[in-house]
């Protein structure tokens, strides 16, 4: 949050899908335990006041030796651009090596393919839920805690991609650990908290695709670049727009959502049992997916439809038989290579209280506030909608009239005692002799 900024206009709080964002005193703030890190607020905050936080490019000059693990969604950003000479640019740019982030992906595929035939044999539960995008996990587990079983607990790509740089290329390197910068270049800020909070140290930094763009452009136009051979297949490239990871993994009776907003309907809709048909669910929380990441450049549109020519010139049909054969030696060398290092834990904090009776206390007074409410969800108070403002008050974080209508009526009441209090005289100032004269119209009429 860039304070000096940001001017209180409300419009962040209504497009969190966590209600995570509050405004108080003119300002904008994150509840950190909520947020996501899906970069809503930084697409639609016009002051630019959010930002994510990520390596800067001085960051890259205290290493010795510096890798680049491009996502997918990086050749989308440039207009028909060879992959090549996208990677030939990382090269000019002052990487020392480029680890394809699309590559991986090629090899998760084939850790996901497994999973659910294996899902398939042991009867369920269905569906399940790809974990691929950090966003959607962690939207899981605030909001929908009862749907973590149906997550997949196989690595998104880019910690596929840097956990194999380490195993096969740093050894070869014969550089110490530490003078090795591994760098994931990012189309979105949740795989950058992803990243941070992994159990070990994978990579050194992310760098958004935004913060590069720029220097690669002009390179692109500028320099004469022979392309660098690839070693993703059309399917790795393909993981970068909404449903290729689907096309990749290959399931009958899958489904693919795009924007977090759609995805959480899905979920209540999974919640609710209404999806039991459906073996597989490819989620991603950014619009037309990775292409459209908060980090990105290119319009989400344009960049979907360049990564589907680009997936169907190197091949999307089949996973290439040498990435099938690499993928049947990492897992014999090591079974959970391809799976989350930890379990995914419930984070949920829409609950009023941990302690079951404190929490149906606050639900009913919860519920009380809200018939005192005017249910229009005006966001005026600093809340995303009347019920999460009744339920700050309840956690002791806001105040009834905090809604400008509760205020309202407590100011009408106020000016109208104010009034009969204006009215009434005490004896010292007449109000005895007024009263008499009332009350007694002869000696008024004296008077006058």
């Amino acid at each position: 949050m860039d304070e000096e900024k940001c001017k209180g206009c409300t419009n962040c709080i209504k497009q969190c899908p966590t209600e995570a964002i509050r405004v108080r005193s003119g300002k904008a703030f994150i509840l950190t335990e909520r947020c996501i890190d899906c970069g809503e607020c930084i697409r639609i905050c016009e002051n630019h006041a959010k930002k994510a936080v990520a390596t800067d490019l001085e960051t890259l000059k205290q290493y010795d030796y510096r890798v680049a693990l491009p996502a997918p969604s990086l050749y989308a950003q440039f207009k028909a651009e060879n992959p090549g000479r996208i990677i030939a640019a990382l090269y000019e740019f002052g990487f020392d090596e480029v680890y394809e982030v699309a590559f991986a992906a090629e090899l998760t595929t084939c850790a996901i393919r497994e999973y659910v035939k294996n899902r398939r044999k042991s009867a369920g539960p269905f569906p399940v839920i790809s974990s691929s995008c950090p966003a959607v996990t962690r939207l899981v587990q605030i909001r929908f805690p009862t749907l973590i079983p149906n997550l997949v607990p196989v690595d998104p790509p880019y910690i596929t991609a840097a956990k194999y740089f380490l195993r096969e290329r740093l050894p070869e390197l014969n550089i110490p650990r530490e003078k090795v910068g591994v760098f994931f270049i990012t189309p979105c800020p949740a795989k950058i908290t992803d990243l941070n909070n992994y159990g070990q140290p994978l990579v050194d930094g992310a760098l958004p695709i935004n913060l590069l763009f720029g220097e690669l452009n002009h390179i692109l136009v500028e320099k004469v670049l022979s392309p660098v051979q690839r070693r993703s297949s059309g399917v790795g490239i393909g993981w970068a727009r909404a449903g290729g990871e689907n096309f990749g993994v290959n399931v009958e009776n899958a489904l693919a959502v795009d924007g977090i907003q759609n995805v959480a309907a899905i979920l209540e809709e999974i919640e609710l049992g209404k999806l039991n048909d459906i073996e597989y669910i490819e989620a991603l929380a950014c619009p037309q997916g990775c292409v459209g990441g908060a980090l990105t450049v290119e319009n989400p549109y344009v960049a979907r439809a360049m990564i589907r020519k680009l997936a169907t010139l190197y091949g999307n049909n089949a996973i290439p038989d040498v990435v099938e054969t690499l993928y049947a030696e990492l897992k014999k060398e090591n079974e959970h290579f391809f799976t989350h290092d930890k379990v995914i834990a419930d984070n949920s904090v829409l609950r009023l209280d941990r302690d079951l009776s404190k929490a149906i206390k606050k639900l009913n007074q919860l519920e009380n506030i809200l018939t005192k409410l005017p249910a229009i969800d005006c966001g005026a108070c600093g809340s995303p909608t009347c019920r999460s403002l009744a339920e700050d008050i309840v956690q002791g974080n806001a105040h009834l009239t905090d809604c400008i209508f509760i205020l309202r009526e407590h100011l009408e009441k106020l000016a109208q005692r104010l009034l009969v209090l204006a009215q009434i005289r005490p004896p010292a100032m007449g109000w005895a002799n007024e009263k008499e004269e009332k009350n007694d119209p002869k000696r008024a009429s004296q008077g006058n």
